[in-house]
């Protein structure tokens, strides 16, 4: 149950504006501001960019793949987007709680297996299922020893969850 109905409609609000509605305003703006105050007055840029549809079509071939190469890179190649994580998780206490109650979760689950691999009462017609067990147990200690927020492995066990977790 919502107790802030105006805090939300301000945040979809703010989403809607700067995503959406501000970028398309300010590509049009910067377009139309470089085209008739800076190129309609230089007579060499003319002969490049004959109108300005000219110039809108060029410079949306050659800016979008930049664009899409500078996006590609700030996710990917720069450490600009973890430092937004980490302020991320620094602030909100909902997604920090979801990291620590699962990593809880993860440990005490990985206690719950040594405890049924070690219990006598276990037959023998389940060997195959702790054969499992005892993989998927190695898999998740193995896991959590070596993962680190810098390295792949958490990635590499989330692209493989479908495989490694059926039985």
């Amino acid at each position: 149950m919502d107790r802030h109905p105006g805090f939300r409609a301000w945040f979809y609000f703010r989403n809607g504006w700067s995503l959406y509605f501000a970028f398309i305003f300010a590509a049009v703006n910067t377009l139309t501001v470089t085209y008739y105050l800076a190129i309609e007055r230089i007579p060499l840029l003319l002969v490049i960019f004959p109108s300005f549809l000219h110039y809108v079509v060029i410079v949306t071939i050659i800016g979008i793949p930049i664009l899409v190469f500078i996006g590609y890179a700030h996710f990917k190649k720069t450490a600009a987007f973890r430092s937004e994580v980490d302020i991320s998780m620094e602030t909100n206490p909902y997604q920090r709680r979801m990291v620590v109650n699962t990593e809880a979760i993860l440990r005490l689950n990985l206690k719950l297996l040594d405890a049924i691999l070690k219990s006598p009462a276990l037959e023998k017609n389940l060997k195959e299922d702790l054969e499992k067990i005892n993989i998927l147990q190695n898999e998740i200690t193995d896991l959590i020893k070596n993962r680190t927020f810098t390295n792949e492995k958490d990635l590499e066990f989330f692209r493989n969850i479908d495989k490694k977790l059926s039985f």
